[in-house]
């Protein structure tokens, strides 16, 4: 269960997915994506993850990417180099 922060996409008043993460002080720990299986396979995990992204830009954070989907994309997409804070 998370207790921080997050975006999440809704359907008729149902969280279907979600990106969660953690404050502290300039960083952003994104510990949890969630997407469900009737949304699977649609880019939905990503939409989240480049919201989050986006977030960081704009506020000047960076993120750690503690949970295995963000740790995955970051290793993946050099997009994601700007906001990856390697070392805590």
């Amino acid at each position: 269960m998370n207790t921080g922060y997050g975006f999440e996409l809704q359907e008729d008043g149902t969280m279907v997915a979600e990106i969660t993460y953690q404050k502290q002080g300039g960083v952003l720990i994104a510990d949890h994506t969630f997407v469900s299986e009737e949304l699977r396979g649609q880019k939905i995990a990503e939409q989240l993850l480049e919201e989050l992204a986006g977030y960081a830009r704009e506020n000047g954070y960076k993120i750690v990417p503690q949970c295995s989907y963000v740790q995955t994309m970051f290793k993946r997409h050099d997009k994601y180099a700007d906001v990856w804070k390697r070392e805590m």
